[in-house]
């Protein structure tokens, strides 16, 4: 009788012990709904109060696509890359318009690399007139201050003045405008790609560990923002023997690891080269100052690169 009452109390207390078990189970894992869910609900709450401080996009008028030529660091020969791509892609596809915006205020490279040194004119609707050199049209800060003058400017002017290069210039009609920003990834960037639909940023860099390094942080930026990369472009990576025409390597692999770690293709390679740099410096392109040299073919390879990828993009005409 004893054993009988001692195994009901046993089973009872079994029951009790399981059902507090379940009650505890049923609660964590209500906790755990609650808590899952409330992270959404903040997650959304956090992307609505973001969405209404940023600018909307709007196309430029009667601009088809917007490449972005971009460095993480100075140094890296992006201006360079971004005015012989825009002579690269007017030969390529010579029917096609073409502009370059100068978007480094404070350095502006174009009206030396392009060679134009007038200022540009205002026309009946207001719009500055961009200037045409090459068959392309240009636009710099560099047009509208004396060239022995330094830009002394705080963010909002500078925000300002970008704003002005965009949208108060006469780019219309253009198939490419190619963008050349200044070095880093700040307040310039953030203004061209937050309020403009870019069709693809190119990113440029040097095979240098601190190169790399910055170029890793920009394309991690732009990804998040959800900005295309067409491609990686390796700038001053070999030297080319004058003697022998040999190429020296300088660096190792480290750009190839990058572009596998990012998911991007290197799109083009480039030496250092004295006919690169005597002609930016001349203010005639290489593509034009030597029609037939090694260096014109690199340039018109990623220019038909650079096309490829921006026939798989839609067109933003306003």
């Amino acid at each position: 009788m004893l054993a009988l009452a001692f195994t009901k109390i046993c089973i009872r207390l079994q029951r009790n012990r399981n059902e507090t078990n379940i009650y505890r189970s049923f609660s964590l894992s209500r906790f755990i709904f609650l808590n899952e869910q409330k992270k959404k609900e903040i997650k959304i709450k956090q992307k609505e109060l973001m969405a209404r401080g940023l600018p909307k996009v709007k196309p430029l008028k009667g601009v088809k696509q917007i490449v972005i030529v971009a460095s993480g660091k100075g140094g890296v020969g992006k201006s360079t890359i971004a005015v012989n791509l825009s002579i690269a892609l007017k030969t390529v596809e010579p029917q096609k318009s073409v502009g370059l915006l100068d978007a480094d205020v404070f350095g502006p490279s174009v009206p030396l690399m392009m060679n134009i040194r007038q200022s540009p004119m205002i026309n009946n609707a207001n719009l500055i007139e961009p200037l045409v050199n090459y068959g392309i049209k240009c636009m710099s800060m560099g047009f509208l201050i004396d060239n022995k003058s330094s830009v002394v400017w705080r963010g909002l002017m500078v925000m300002n003045a970008i704003d002005k290069l965009l949208h108060q210039v006469a780019w219309g009609p253009l198939d490419y405008l190619v963008v050349d920003t200044p070095p880093g990834t700040g307040d310039t960037h953030l203004s061209i790609v937050q309020n403009l639909p870019v069709a693809g940023v190119l990113l440029i860099t040097t095979p240098q560990t601190t190169a790399l390094e910055v170029t890793r942080r920009g394309a991690n930026i732009f990804k998040h923002l959800n900005i295309p990369i067409i491609g990686i472009v390796e700038n001053m990576s070999s030297v080319i023997c004058p003697q022998c025409n040999n190429e020296i390597i300088l660096y190792n692999d480290g750009t190839r690891m990058i572009a596998e770690e990012l998911g991007v293709q290197i799109l083009q390679t480039f030496p250092l080269s004295e006919a690169i740099m005597n002609s930016c410096n001349s203010g005639k392109p290489i593509i034009l100052s030597a029609p037939k040299s090694i260096q014109t073919d690199m340039y018109k390879h990623l220019a038909e690169r650079v096309i490829f990828f921006l026939t798989k993009q839609p067109l933003n005409i306003k």
